[in-house]
């Protein structure tokens, strides 16, 4: 992410964040009131039982949202980049022992794979739950909701492309117009029933708890409908920056979303029918289906928060090692961060589609979302404690008493939802097991392939003092790419082997990720001569940073290796891998699963920024 920018360039990022960042909590009101109520565990609707959890709600955006994500948790920013594969990153960094970063990495991605999660739910439910007001202006209208739905939001992935800052820019001002019709909408109600204002005292959410023990602790279940998005808000930090989005939250987000929540409790407090659509109802008749039609736009955009944080952790994994190389589109010369996937992009199309016709409506997915939301807010909360004991230097005591305390919300959260897993919530818990067992078996062959090389491998040493001087040279320069330094790659022995001859100069690159978002360019490239013109290039990356070794390799000169790109080429080792049965090394079902990747994997030459005409690919075998 650039420099946090003045004036101008701050309320133009603003506005953006608004169009990208806030659509998924900006939607929430739409159907969270309606959840509590008439939900899976219905609230009766009584005076007090309204003010309880209008009080409720309120305190938990002040707490969860306000305090822990929008002012601690972006604090915890891997040099500007935010989401949990950047807070991961971050923690392992910091890490003492094996068995921590053993558990700190399953525990990020886990958490990355509910995000994944979450970001199929949320345009779903977010476009039904707009579309469903079609059915509250016109009955008629209602067995179109599903085809529509799908409509609109295949137009929104089609848009992806054109990327997020134009998206942002067309989004923006209709959710500014989203933010404040939410709230004049709420100030009309409030101000025929002034009464609900009492809600602002957080002594009313202890009372209905105390009276209601059980309703209280299920009704967390639908109220943390209310803070869907915040993990998004920190996720596409990076697109934006912190001030922007700081900016957009307290000045117009937050309080447009108290307004109309309490305009929706007042709305309850005076017509109790009203609970068919606390949100519809809202509007005067006249202005039904214009608030349909802008809650589908805003619906849109909060399908746009979650699809951008989603290219964002995919883009970190592919870095750390965690997913398949990809096609990465970069969308914006000004902001790195800014990115479209296509890859991640329609599969994700396909998966919310299946939601959309599987579920049918807003109100069956509502037990699917909550699970997703507060499973990835625990773990976030986890590793942002070993942030505040290992960067921040807080104390235990305060680490205790702050995060300590925002976990309890956390897992009492995750607790309430937990007892919706059979009507919906085994959804995220299987689509992110999924893509959990997806990361760690990437991995873990990665591992297994990255050893059986060193172990069939040559130690380069020996290479360079035996075979280097014995063999005929040609002019020009060989770069084989490696990952590992200290061994000689296959492809140079395949090489050596096929042509009978060695290059002029002959480097091995490796180029790696390091766990920080960007590395200073002068700090990028660093060199070894090992004598016979044979020279170690190691090439670093940060996990946000455009992966391109042939302008890396421009500093090489600085360390007396100029490379002439013309008169250079690049090997690849390009390996097929044959099954072992019996190895033990990896079940078989895992191994099946890694060769399916392996194969479909993108290209290195591609995905390094190879100049095509300038590769050479040599290709072996090698059983796993």
């Amino acid at each position: 992410m650039s420099s946090p920018q003045p004036g101008g360039r701050l309320a133009a990022l603003s506005l953006a964040a608004l169009g990208v960042v806030y659509g998924d909590i900006g939607t929430s009101p739409l159907y969270t009131m309606k959840e509590i109520f008439a939900g899976s565990h219905p609230v009766p609707l009584s005076h007090a039982n309204i003010l309880g959890i209008l009080s409720l709600v309120l305190w938990s955006l002040l707490v969860v949202v306000a305090f822990k994500y929008v002012t601690i948790i972006m604090r915890a920013d891997n040099k500007g980049e935010g989401g949990i594969m950047a807070l991961m990153a971050l923690v392992l960094h910091h890490a003492k022992s094996r068995q921590q970063v053993a558990l700190l990495m399953l525990l990020g991605l886990f958490g990355a794979a509910l995000f994944y999660g979450d970001s199929i739910i949320t345009p779903a439910i977010s476009v039904l739950s707009a579309v469903e007001g079609l059915g509250i202006a016109t009955p008629a209208l209602t067995p179109y909701i599903v085809p529509l739905s799908l409509t609109v939001l295949f137009g929104l992935f089609v848009m992806q492309k054109h990327g997020t800052e134009k998206v942002g820019a067309l989004f923006g001002p209709v959710m500014v117009l989203w933010f404040l019709v939410l709230g004049v909408l709420g100030v009309r109600e409030i101000v025929q029933n002034p009464p609900v204002l009492a809600a602002l005292n957080p002594w009313h959410a202890v009372q209905f708890f105390a009276a209601n023990p059980l309703l209280g602790f299920l009704a967390l279940g639908g109220s943390v409908l209310a803070l869907t998005g915040g993990e998004a808000l920190y996720a596409d930090m990076g697109h934006f920056g912190r001030r922007p989005i700081q900016l957009a939250w307290f000045s117009l987000v937050l309080p447009a979303l108290v307004l109309n929540y309490f305009g929706q409790g007042a709305l309850l407090l005076r017509n109790p029918q009203a609970i068919a659509n606390p949100f519809y109802l809202l509007a005067p008749g006249w202005a039904l289906l214009p608030m349909v039609l802008l809650a589908t736009l805003a619906t849109v955009i909060a399908s746009q928060a979650v699809i951008s944080g989603a290219y964002s952790i995919t883009r970190q994994a592919i870095q750390l090692g965690y997913v398949p190389r990809m096609a990465i589109l970069h969308t914006s010369s000004r902001e790195i961060g800014q990115i479209y996937l296509p890859a991640v992009n329609w599969a994700l199309l396909v998966a919310v589609a299946l939601l959309v016709v599987g579920f049918g409506s807003s109100g069956k997915l509502a037990a699917a979302y909550g699970i997703a939301v507060t499973g990835t807010m625990v773990i976030t909360t986890i590793l942002t404690v070993m942030v505040a004991r290992q960067q921040w230097h807080w104390s235990p005591l305060k680490c205790t008493l702050i995060l300590g305390s925002l976990l309890l919300v956390d897992c009492a959260y995750f607790g309430a939802n937990a007892f919706k897993l059979f009507e919906g919530g085994w959804f995220p818990l299987a689509m992110g097991l999924l893509i959990f067992t997806v990361m760690t078996t990437w991995k873990r062959g990665r591992e297994l392939v990255h050893d059986k090389l060193a172990a069939d491998g040559m130690p380069l040493t020996q290479f360079v003092e035996l075979m280097a001087p014995a063999v005929p040279r040609v002019q020009g320069t060989a770069i084989f790419m490696t990952s590992d330094l200290l061994s000689t790659p296959h492809a140079l022995l395949h090489s050596m082997k096929h042509y009978k001859s060695l290059h002029e100069r002959v480097v091995l690159l490796k180029a790696e990720v390091a766990d920080m978002p960007h590395v200073p360019a002068a700090e990028r490239v660093r060199v070894e001569a090992l004598g016979e013109q044979f020279y170690r290039v190691q090439v670093v990356f940060g996990f946000m940073d455009e992966p391109d070794v042939p302008l890396a390799l421009e500093q090489c000169a600085a360390q007396g290796l100029a490379l002439e790109m013309m008169d250079t080429s690049f090997f690849l080792g390009r390996e097929t891998l044959i099954p072992k049965v019996g190895a033990g090394l990896m079940s078989r079902w895992r191994e099946k699963l890694f060769l399916t990747m392996f194969r479909n994997a993108g290209a290195a030459s591609s995905y390094f920024k190879l100049p095509p005409n300038r590769v050479v690919e040599l290709g072996s075998q090698l059983a796993l």
